[in-house]
């Protein structure tokens, strides 16, 4: 038998045992689960790697649509980085730290899949700074954000510094920033930080019933309009309004598209095969 590479990779992902995450399969949705409740979750290079390598499983398999990440137990999403590793950096070692941080958030932003952060409990650094990359973010009323960093005499490493004004604008982003004091949910949605502030009873299954909507959603539409809106952040309204046309011709030519119009038209629901 031969295996595409798309599902081989999703074999992999499937087989793979990690050390410090779960990923599960709900359906066309993906959760994976940062497993460290004993440390609040905290981001080693071990946890770092391992999410790489997870989220790079899930991207190239067909069959996931849609991701929540989340942290295990009720008091964390992620606390942060192991500040025990933080310690030892030295200044060659803590620049590609951040890179290797960057890179892989930055994998999470432009993963042409949505990818929802359940925010169960602190969400704090580098914690914050994952829900940052991801599509969507969903909070329990219990949960708390912020950048601390510069209580520690540091700085944000893993784009904390980029994505932060642009969420909340730079005003709000400064203060975060330089006091290091974290907001609570309803603050961080008041402000834009978090989409959605549910009972935490209710987060995961808040979570899993958005995760399955957006995953019924024709994927390559999808998958354009995030690549769409995240290079129109990056450049001039002229030059997004250029790649906004140039996809819109892309989708055009997809079965999805057709599918879409006409299911439409007969007054039936869609079934959208990503093709």
């Amino acid at each position: 038998m031969v295996v595409e590479p798309a599902a081989k990779a999703a074999i992999i992902v499937a087989a793979m045992a990690f050390d410090n995450l779960l990923v599960d399969r709900d359906g066309a949705v993906a959760v994976v689960t940062i497993n460290r409740p004993a440390v609040l979750n905290a981001l080693s290079l071990a946890t770092l790697d391992e999410l790489r390598q997870a989220m790079t499983g899930v991207r190239d398999d067909p069959s996931v649509r849609a991701v929540i990440v989340t942290g295990a137990g009720e008091k964390s999403f992620v606390a942060g980085a192991d500040i025990n590793e933080l310690a030892g950096q030295t200044p060659v070692g803590a620049r590609e730290l951040a890179r290797a941080g960057q890179a892989l958030f930055d994998l999470i932003e432009t993963l042409g899949k949505p990818v929802i952060a359940a925010i169960n409990g602190f969400a704090l650094g580098g914690g914050c700074e994952l829900a940052m990359a991801c599509t969507i973010r969903i909070a329990s009323e219990t949960a708390r954000l912020g950048q601390p960093e510069i209580n520690l005499g540091l700085i944000p490493g893993y784009g904390g510094t980029q994505r932060l004004p642009r969420l909340v604008g730079k005003g709000r982003a400064l203060e975060i920033l330089l006091t290091g004091a974290p907001i609570g949910a309803a603050e961080a949605h008041r402000i834009g930080l978090v989409n959605r502030v549910v009972p935490p009873a209710d987060l995961m299954t808040t979570a899993r019933a958005f995760a399955a909507q957006l995953a019924a959603q024709p994927p390559l539409a999808m998958r354009y309009i995030l690549e769409v809106v995240q290079r129109g952040l990056e450049v001039s309204q002229a030059e997004g309004l250029a790649h906004e046309a140039t996809f819109f011709g892309l989708v055009a030519a997809t079965d999805d598209m057709r599918e879409g119009t006409r299911a439409f038209l007969e007054k039936r629901k869609p079934r959208f095969l990503g093709t």
